[in-house]
């Protein structure tokens, strides 16, 4: 990993640590105006949104998945500006197991605790996130349909499907 994009990465996990204790209406509230002392240059309004967050790699704030918590925010916020938005998480790789229930989570993890993701991948998929996960990282760890949550759709293969949904009009996020 280059030096920059270990700072990249640094920045973007103090951003989340700062916003992770926005309540919704906070988050409703900077969609309509700044914080005083805040002057914007550049506002931003959305009408219609896709967004696939790449969930890849190991990043954690304390014990939460950044992707999660990010998902979580930016359906809030959509939700907040009025966007027309559509989010996928699509688990791969080091994450894939964020996915499983909470039996398939034990064994994979070695552990006796139950999947502690579980309550905020359903709430993501309450508020309209869909959640996937990658049939290639489920053959390596030998896991079936059975061992994921409810609702997880299995796609053919996490970089085929970044590749459609590049095609698509998605944009990615690597958190």
């Amino acid at each position: 990993m280059t030096r920059n994009r270990q700072w990249i990465k640094i920045v973007a996990s103090l951003v989340v640590c700062g916003s992770i204790g926005l309540s919704q209406g906070a988050m409703a509230s900077m969609a309509k105006s700044p914080a005083p002392g805040i002057h914007v240059n550049v506002p931003v309004k959305i009408n219609h949104a896709k967004v696939v967050f790449n969930m890849d790699h190991r990043a954690f704030v304390g014990d939460t998945p950044v992707g999660l918590k990010y998902m979580e925010m930016l359906s809030h916020r959509f939700k907040a500006m009025g966007v027309d938005g559509k989010i996928i998480g699509l688990f791969q790789g080091q994450m894939a197991y964020l996915t499983l229930n909470d039996k398939a989570y034990d064994a994979a993890r070695h552990v006796k605790t139950g999947n502690p993701y579980k309550p905020l991948i359903a709430k993501l998929m309450k508020n309209g996130v869909d959640i996937e996960e990658c049939a290639v990282s489920m053959k390596g760890h030998h896991w079936t349909n059975a061992n994921l949550l409810p609702r997880v759709r299995v796609t053919t293969g996490a970089v085929i499907r970044l590749i459609q949904l590049h095609q698509q009009g998605y944009t990615e996020v690597d958190p």
